[in-house]
């Protein structure tokens, strides 16, 4: 009887020595390479989205900093509008093809009646004070053509500061 019993558990161990081996190797296996096989591609395509999108990114932070880098220029110089629009492109050389334009004007110090380039002095109720915008700009290309997407995307950035109270 002891005999059987050690008979009948060594087949029992045995068969699922058998069937893990079988799964493990076998079978499973190459389940496992054809999910791969079919995931690949979209997990390319993702990861070329996201690279696509922290390009745009990066250049839209770029072409918002180099705005307000060269209106700080300007509240030093607020007549100066090529040093500022040198300090903006300074900002970002990194970024190929991105223009700047600056301008400098008086408004009332409640942000009415603007007069740019300060040609007469605005009429205001308590004073006046000096401003310098700084506007830049650049056309984003994405590498990949992505559908609904257009082929170039203008990013624009822009800061207006003040420069001086009179």
């Amino acid at each position: 009887m002891r005999v059987a019993v050690l008979v009948t558990s060594m087949k029992t161990l045995a068969f699922w020595q058998r069937r893990l081996r079988s799964s493990a190797l076998g079978a499973e296996g190459g389940t496992n390479l054809a999910e791969f096989a079919l995931l690949l591609p979209l997990l390319c395509l993702l990861l070329l989205g996201v690279i696509d999108f922290g390009r745009a990114y990066y250049l839209n932070i770029e072409v918002s900093n180099a705005a307000y880098a060269g209106a700080m220029y300007g509240t030093q110089n607020y007549t100066d509008t090529t040093g500022m629009q040198s300090a903006a492109l300074g900002d970002a050389q990194d970024v190929s093809g991105m223009t700047a334009t600056a301008t400098y004007g008086c408004e009332c110090s409640d942000g009415s009646s603007v007069t740019p380039l300060c040609g007469s002095q605005p009429s205001c109720a308590v004073n006046y004070v000096d401003y310098v915008q700084v506007t830049t700009s650049v056309t984003y290309r994405p590498i990949f053509p992505w559908p609904g997407i257009p082929s170039s995307i203008a990013l624009q950035g822009s800061a207006r500061l003040r420069a001086g109270q009179q």
